[in-house]
């Protein structure tokens, strides 16, 4: 006790001075207990708790390092500070605070150095401080913020309650595996995934990361035994809200741990509680959450087996119709509370009615949802409209278009003898006659709600309400039109009176074109930047990305008008298919300015946005929009072919629209290739003038062909009359899978009893290449080099026919269809149809659609652009297919000249040397074959022969063509005209290096063939008055 250990007081000694940085290397990130960010040379007062006895002393505050180092402290309170900060410093980094002072992504930095599995082990921890910040932390880092807001507000928008996994799309090779086994396979974990330990799974995916360290048995002891504090409790169900999200499987492992679900529903969604007033709460146990209620619509939406489960199980009836049954000013709940859990509950019961479960509720609740309808005008009267209440009368308009379409009589045939199909094929517990009295109720609703559409500060505050109350309008009027013993007179005459009543007078409002007006301004497609990846992405915790929320003027802000104009486009289409008559009122819409310049933005060649979680989300809800308004035109170019405007546009948009479209939208690109892509109204250029002008087009820059029958516009003229054979053609080779197909169709159309889940597949990508229209051809290249024997001659030309036919088509007339694939990329298309078979290309519809397609190519504005030294979408190697094509060329060609044409257009002087050296050095043969006419070349000859060739090994091969006689102008004229000119412009060349050179040339052929100097023709012509002229 008497020896002074100097070392153990060196702590306390004053601080070194700060030191100022006087290089630009790096410093260590150094954080606030705040989690805000320090500046390096801050200096801030001790007495603040920043300085310790770490590195760098002299400066304040916490680095990363030492928070992972304080979260293994002895003293708990250090470790729940340590949880703290970090959690704080997650939180702004999700907001974007840090913006670029620090290098890298602090959620990579953190999950990389295992931060995933310090908060697991953290909540392992005895001390419920410990637990409940780590509990904060976890939610923090897993939810991110803003995307549960977004998910709710637009829960009643046209399909609004389909929202895609919350699940990484880019995964390693047994992840993608997986992904392709169907929904119900992957609801079970493989074996595989089993044995790989949590860090592996938790680096590509940090959900299932998760869920293999056991985490939902501890949540679930976390609240049956510890019983935290509210904070902790709305921590975890946000929590779980997450992982429900993420897929079915983890959806179904959250239903299925052992007492979770049992205690949330009985602690958090009790039957009877004591009344709870306005203000903090020290327990939320034993009372009504909504939270809770939440977790299970959001689980109900996984599957429809989870929402039986629900549904017959934890007295699941009994609550719902208690939390629905009374008003929410009665739930003796804060107003708030109350409001939230009443809407929630309307969710949960629209998401079962959505599988066309929980008929029988409808029976027992009928009067309670009369009441409730009975009041919608009074809250609507209400100024300024509250946000919650205008979600739960939302929720409850949702509700009843769900239970509507529950009523139809049309329902499918089981397509199967599965189960699933023997559940579909039970009918619907609800009829037309417990439905038909919700319009009369409804309709007052839209009276007075399109009364603020020229106020727009109540129209925006109204929210979701007006497209609910037309997608109601919709189900209904389409669930009557579907009731057989019912007389089409009665159906038709309220069709028409709705038309008079309601939408032709909202037609006429200027309000309604500053919507059709808003929509570029609002559109993902014509703003990609709005749809740029959040500032912590991570493809391994998948998020929306909407820190912050939306801006007014996006697809999900305040004042966009796409929830609207869906819901109306819907309905418009649903009243022009049940009454043909309308057809002359309902064009009228059409017509807009607004979605005229729209469309037109859309069509303009531009990047497409970044394919991102929230880009998938906001970009399948505008296609939904598009999608309307080409059904809408298709119906009427159909119906009323003199009111048809704006085809071509329509069908650009057409084009476009199904190469964006993304999974789970099967059904809509099923649509289009049947009604909009093919159908001669939608190219009005053919009854318009458009062969003629292309035949005029062509003249002025081709010279005019001798056959009438190979001009551009014959063929186009024909391809128009063959489009039901191209369109048998494309759908044969383009249609999507058909269980993707059914699935999709029974969400888009109605069939409640075949939905299987609301969650859509993961959008990894579109549904169609950008090179669909070569599709049919690239299967049958692979087929044939799948088929040594050959394929059957019918179906090869049949399908090559149309596909060039088509491709024609777009060339001509829609070339922005063909804008995201590359002419070199077209130029290996049209290469395939020769590498099929030895004859297909001696057919002559073949031969005429290829050279037409061969011309699109050479025109001197696109030549520019072929560049065949990039990576082109689809090919390997284009050298790779340029030496089977010359194989093919040398093998069956027999000098054809078209085949001749495709050798020769890759050799020019500005493409690789690569490919010339590849002809000259391993086919040689093939010059004899090639006798293309110089007037036949589809390009100038100055491609080939400017500037001067520079490699010495190809400029040997011409000499030793040349001399040896392999190389002769009746056999190949072009490429010896070209070979002449390089030679002769290398041997008189100027450069000191040249004779050099010379020699080396020179005694590569005598080593090669023996002496040759003097003994060629061509040897006494390449004085320069012998040497021929180039053009």
């Amino acid at each position: 006790m008497d020896t002074v250990e100097l070392e153990k007081l060196h702590w306390t000694q004053d601080l070194p001075p700060l030191r100022r940085q006087q290089t630009q290397e790096r410093m260590q990130a150094r954080f606030s207990l705040q989690g805000e960010l320090l500046a390096p040379d801050v200096d801030l007062p001790t007495h603040l708790g920043l300085h310790h006895h770490g590195e760098e002393a002299e400066r304040a505050g916490y680095s990363l390092q030492e928070l992972f180092h304080l979260t293994r402290s002895q003293v708990s309170q250090q470790r729940a500070l340590a949880l703290h900060v970090l959690s704080q410093i997650i939180s702004r980094a999700q907001a974007g605070e840090f913006g670029d002072r620090l290098v890298g992504s602090i959620l990579r930095l953190l999950l990389d150095a295992g931060f995933l599995f310090l908060l697991r082990f953290s909540l392992d921890d005895r001390v419920d401080g410990v637990i409940a910040a780590a509990v904060r932390a976890l939610r923090t880092l897993l939810v991110a913020p803003g995307d549960e807001e977004l998910l709710d507000s637009t829960f009643s928008w046209y399909h609004g309650a389909l929202v895609f996994p919350l699940m990484p799309s880019q995964e390693n090779k047994d992840d993608e595996d997986e992904d392709e086994e169907p929904t119900t396979r992957k609801a079970k974990k493989t074996p595989e995934e089993e044995s790989r330990p949590p860090p592996d799974l938790a680096r590509h995916d940090v959900i299932k990361g998760l869920l293999a360290t056991n985490l939902l048995p501890r949540l679930r002891y976390v609240l049956e035994v510890t019983c935290p504090g509210p904070s902790v409790v709305l921590d975890i169900l946000a929590v779980l809200i997450r992982l429900a999200r993420h897929s079915l499987e983890s959806a179904t492992r959250v239903l299925e741990c052992p007492r979770l679900i049992e205690t949330i529903v009985q602690e958090f969604l009790p039957t009877n509680w004591s009344p709870v007033g306005v203000g903090p709460t020290s327990s939320l146990y034993k009372v009504p959450c909504a939270a809770a209620m939440k977790l299970l619509r959001v689980l109900a939406s996984a599957g429809r087996n989870i929402a039986a489960r629900l549904l017959s199980s934890f007295d699941f009836r009994s609550r719902l119709c208690r939390f629905i049954a009374e008003a929410p000013q009665e739930l003796a709940l804060p107003p708030e509370e109350a409001e939230t859990l009443s809407t929630e509950a309307f969710r949960l019961w629209a998401v079962v009615a959505s599988y066309g479960q929980g008929g029988d509720l409808y029976r027992e609740l009928y009067p309670v949802l009369m009441r409730a309808l009975q009041t919608l005008p009074t809250e609507l009267s209400t100024h300024p409209p509250q946000p919650l209440s205008m979600q739960r009368m939302a929720s409850l308009l949702t509700l009843l278009t769900q239970l509507t379409l529950a009523a139809s009589s049309a329902h499918p045939e089981p397509t199967s003898g599965s189960a699933e199909a023997c559940v579909s094929a039970i009918p619907s517990s609800i009829t037309w006659t417990q439905v038909s009295g919700l319009q009369p109720l409804v309709e007052p609703c839209l009276k007075q709600i399109l009364k603020f559409l020229p106020r727009p500060d109540v129209w925006s505050a109204l929210g979701p309400v007006p497209s609910a109350c037309l997608l109601f309008l919709g189900a209904y009027y389409q669930a009557w039109s579907q009731q057989s013993g019912l007389c089409p007179e009665d159906w038709l005459q309220d069709v028409e009176r709705l038309l008079d009543e309601f939408l032709l007078p909202l037609l006429s409002q200027s309000s309604l074109d500053y919507l059709w007006d808003s929509l570029r301004h609002c559109s993902p497609l014509c703003n990609p930047l709005s749809c740029a990846p959040a500032p912590e992405a991570l493809p391994s915790l998948v998020s929306l990305g909407c820190a912050g929320g939306c801006p007014p003027l996006s697809v999900a802000g305040s004042a966009s008008p796409f929830p609207f104009l869906t819901a109306l486009l819907s309905l418009f289409n649903i009243l022009l298919r049940i009454h043909k008559g309308l057809c002359g009122q309902l064009a009228a819409v059409l017509a807009a300015p607004g979605l005229q310049q729209y469309f037109l933005q859309c069509v303009t060649p531009m990047p497409a946005p970044q394919l991102t979680p929230f880009s998938a989300w906001a970009l399948h809800h505008e296609y939904h929009l598009q999608y309307l308004v080409l059904s809408l035109a298709q119906k009427v170019a159909t119906l009323k072919p003199e009111l048809a405007a704006n085809t071509a546009l329509h069908h650009a948009v057409a084009l476009v629209l199904l190469s964006r479209l993304l999974p789970g939208s099967e059904y809509l690109a099923q649509e289009l290739l049947l009604s909009c892509v093919f159908r001669l109204e939608f190219l009005p250029e053919n009854a318009t003038g458009g062969p003629e002008a292309a035949d005029f087009s062509d003249g002025l820059s081709l010279g005019n062909s001798g056959d009438p029958q190979c001009r551009r516009g014959a063929l186009l003229v024909q391809a128009c009359q063959d489009l039901p054979s191209i369109r048998s053609c494309y759908l044969a080779h383009c249609s999507p899978a058909r269980a993707s197909l059914l699935t999709s169709q029974a969400l888009y159309r109605g069939e409640l009893l075949r939905v299987s889940s609301l969650l859509l597949p993961v959008p990894k990508e579109p549904l169609l290449p950008t090179d669909w229209p070569f599709q049919p051809l690239i299967h049958l290249y692979h087929r044939a080099s799948d088929t040594p024997s050959g394929l059957p001659a019918a179906d090869t030309v049949g399908t090559a026919v149309r596909v060039l036919q088509w491709a024609l088509v777009l060339e001509s007339w829609r070339p922005e269809a063909l804008c995201a694939v590359p002419p070199a990329a077209r130029l290996a298309r049209l290469m395939c149809v020769f590498l099929v078979d030895s004859e297909l290309f001696r057919e002559t519809p073949i031969q005429h659609l290829v050279a037409a397609l061969l011309a699109r190519l050479c025109r001197p504005q696109v030549l520019p652009s072929l560049n065949l030294d990039c990576p082109l979408p689809g090919l390997a190697s284009f050298p790779d297919l340029y030496a089977s094509f010359l194989e093919h060329f040398e093998a069956v060609s027999f000098g054809d000249h078209l085949f001749g044409a495709l050798v020769l257009l890759p050799l020019q002087r500005r493409f690789s040397v690569t490919l010339r050296l590849a002809l000259f050095g391993e086919h040689v043969g093939v010059l004899r074959a090639l006798g293309l006419p110089l007037t036949q070349l589809p390009v100038p000859l100055e491609c080939y022969t400017e500037p001067a060739e520079d490699s010495l090994a190809l400029l040997q091969l011409y000499f030793r063509a040349l001399v040896t006689g392999a190389l002769r102008p009746h056999w190949c004229p072009v490429l010896y005209t070209v070979a002449v000119a390089h030679v002769n412009s290398f041997i008189f060349s100027q450069d000191p290096k040249s004779p050099v050179c010379h020699i080396l040339i020179f005694r590569g052929m005598e080593g090669a063939s023996g002496p040759v100097v003097g003994t060629s023709p061509w040897l006494r012509a390449t004085s320069p008055s012998y040497a021929p002229r180039m053009r």
